[in-house]
């Protein structure tokens, strides 16, 4: 039987018509409440059950959520099972004044600006070394050397000729002629001290009345003989060098700081050094120099500390180890109470005076502390704003953290992005983005990251290029060395599915351990941003893993661990043939939870044999191999 057109256009216009009676009886219930503005609540799994009361889901338990509630993209609101569940906890915002300890490594070195260099000032032969040998430690005054110099003879000749001369035109009238003689007389006396010669050496010539062709050159400081250059016999020209002795009471600490321990280290401050020789025993000096320039090679920055060694125990060489408090001020400044309103001379850092004078030392004008970086004490309602570590998630270039909602009705947290200070005593300062007396999460900030995601919301920690995928040659190298994170999390995957606490605590740590084997230097700008957001997220999983006591803590770190890598493979997927899926269990932790793994028979590893195989798949990530076989 042949149908008409105008049957065809009826029947159809009749099946739109019972479809629309259907799909209206169905949503009259919600259209009418929305319509009268009554309270609809809805469950965030199962989106079909929408009741006009606050309780469970008939399907899964989880509690209803209020319709319109937390409408904030950067908000979260769960139910208090939910919150310690998920072990949320928080701690107010404080201002606090806090310390920082920097441990440097270095080495002892001599004292530059007190060695002294033994030189012959007239030319001649060495007839006689009195220190022979190189470490023999020496007074002001002892004997070094033993010159034959026939130059040093004729001058002494001309110092007595000259004395003579004074003695003789004493009783004379000229003025000119005993100006004359004195002036000779001064100057030939001077020629013999320039030439090396001490006061008495030279009063003892005038006292014997002859002249003697041999001088002693005596040392001029107490130290150690720490360089002989010639023997006996040798013959010197002016300024030939015979010995090096250094001052061994004040030495040089010579430490290496990294970059980012800088910004603690000031001019001045006191040091604690520890000698691997003298373990437990602790030596103090003070920071007399930091070079203004970085070692490329080594990424560090030279700083001399200057430190007495009056007993002698320090030697040149010796391996140490130093520690530096600095104590933190507004934007992170550093305080120094012992300097606070001082005078330091900038070279020598242990003249310290109350106002502006002259170095004892050196005579240089001293300088304020204010000028070298330190700041004084500050009134505590002038302390930055501090908040604990784990509270601060790291996203690249920038930082959060999420703050609890004071006044709401469920417990609701809120993304905040914060700009951070120096971080020291196990604090963040925070230069703004949160007020003092706020609450903060310290644990589970994370989780309620990855919450949003699920939930559909605007994760803090994904807002940039949240599904952009880089697959270029520039990462081949770098998804090559994120197997060993791949290998250790499908290992505890695994073993959390087959209720195997120990297997799964071991593989997640040997994911962990993949960490220092990841390459990202090839990376683009972005794609290694998307990396360090990543990659924070790792570390505090794993964190969370090494403080798990048992197989249930172990999974709420896991479920973290799971989150990072999904996006993980998003990103740059993984190496090799393999195809991971993901999976997704709406019972898990009330609001649910997504793993990848290998195969689509179902593991759950959030509640192993209980319900292995709750869940449903959900997408599909193919390995390397396959991209690479496809032509990708």
């Amino acid at each position: 039987m042949k149908v008409g057109p105008q049957i065809l256009i009826l029947a159809a216009i009749s099946s739109v018509f019972v479809v629309g009676i259907f799909i209206g009886r169905w949503t009259a219930p919600l259209q009418k409440a929305e319509s009268k503005n009554e309270e609809v609540w809805y469950c965030p799994m199962h989106t079909q059950v929408n009741e006009p009361e606050a309780g469970p889901c008939p399907i899964c338990g989880m509690d209803l959520v209020k319709k319109g509630a937390a409408t904030s993209e950067y908000r979260m609101e769960m139910s208090d099972a939910q919150r310690k569940l998920a072990e949320i906890q928080t701690a107010a915002v404080e201002r606090r004044f806090v310390s920082k300890e920097i441990r440097l490594v270095g080495k002892v070195t001599f004292d530059e600006t007190r060695m002294r260099d033994i030189s012959a000032r007239v030319p001649g032969r060495l007839d006689r070394l009195f220190v022979d040998y190189t470490g023999i430690r020496v007074r002001a005054g002892d004997h070094l050397v033993s010159l034959y110099s026939p130059e040093l003879r004729t001058a002494q000749t001309e110092l007595l000729q000259a004395k003579q001369r004074l003695t003789d035109t004493s009783g004379e009238k000229s003025e000119f002629l005993v100006a004359s003689s004195k002036r000779a007389y001064t100057t030939a006396r001077d020629k013999l001290i320039l030439w090396g010669l001490t006061e008495a050496q030279v009063d003892e010539i005038e006292t014997r009345g002859s002249a003697d062709d041999h001088i002693m050159i005596t040392s001029p400081t107490t130290g150690v003989v720490i360089s002989k250059e010639l023997s006996e016999g040798e013959y010197v020209e002016t300024g030939t060098s015979i010995y090096k002795i250094a001052d061994m009471d004040h030495l040089w600490i010579m430490l290496e700081a990294y970059e980012q321990d800088l910004q603690w280290i000031r001019y001045g401050q006191a040091v604690s050094v520890e000698a691997e020789a003298y373990p437990g025993r602790a030596f103090t000096g003070l920071v007399a120099f930091i070079d203004p320039v970085l070692d490329d090679r080594t990424r560090t920055v030279r700083v001399r500390v200057n430190i007495d060694n009056l007993d002698q125990v320090l030697k040149p060489g010796m391996f140490v180890h130093a520690d530096l408090s600095s104590n933190v001020g507004l934007a992170g400044s550093t305080m120094e109470p012992r300097l606070s309103g001082k005078w330091i001379c900038p070279m020598h850092p242990e003249i310290v005076k109350d106002a502006a004078s002259d170095c004892d030392i050196c005579g240089m004008d001293l300088v304020a502390t204010e000028d070298f970086g330190f700041v004084g004490p500050q009134d505590p309602g002038r302390a930055p704003l501090v908040v604990p570590e784990s509270a601060v998630l790291i996203t690249g270039r920038r930082a959060l953290v999420y703050v609890e909602m004071p006044g709401a009705e469920r417990p609701t947290y809120e993304g905040r992005e914060v700009v951070l200070g120096p971080r020291a005593d196990g604090m963040y300062v925070l230069l703004s983005g949160v007020e003092e007396g706020e609450q903060v999460v310290t644990n589970g900030a994370f989780r309620i990251d990855s919450s949003m995601q699920l939930f559909g919301k605007a994760s803090m920690m994904s807002q940039l290029a949240a599904a952009e995928t880089w697959l270029g040659d520039e990462t081949e190298t770098f998804r090559a060395s994120l197997a060993g994170i791949y290998q250790g999390y499908l290992g505890t995957q695994s073993a959390l599915a087959a209720d195997d606490y120990a297997s799964a605590a071991e593989r997640m740590l040997a994911s962990r351990d993949g960490l220092a084997l990841v390459q990202p230097d090839q990376l683009s700008a972005p794609a290694a941003e998307r990396w360090l957001e990543l990659r924070a997220g790792l570390l505090q999983s794993f964190e969370m893993a090494a403080e798990a006591q048992d197989i249930a803590a172990l999974r709420v770190a896991f479920a973290d661990f799971a989150a990072v890598m999904l996006r993980l493979d998003e990103s740059f997927r993984h190496p090799g043939d393999q195809t991971h899926r993901e999976v997704f269990c709406s019972m898990a932790f009330d609001d649910g939870a997504a793993w990848l793994q290998i195969g689509d028979e179902i593991r759950n590893p959030f509640y192993g044999s209980e319900m292995l195989n709750c869940g449903e798949l959900r997408g599909t990530y193919p390995g390397l191999g396959e991209l690479a076989g496809k032509g990708r």
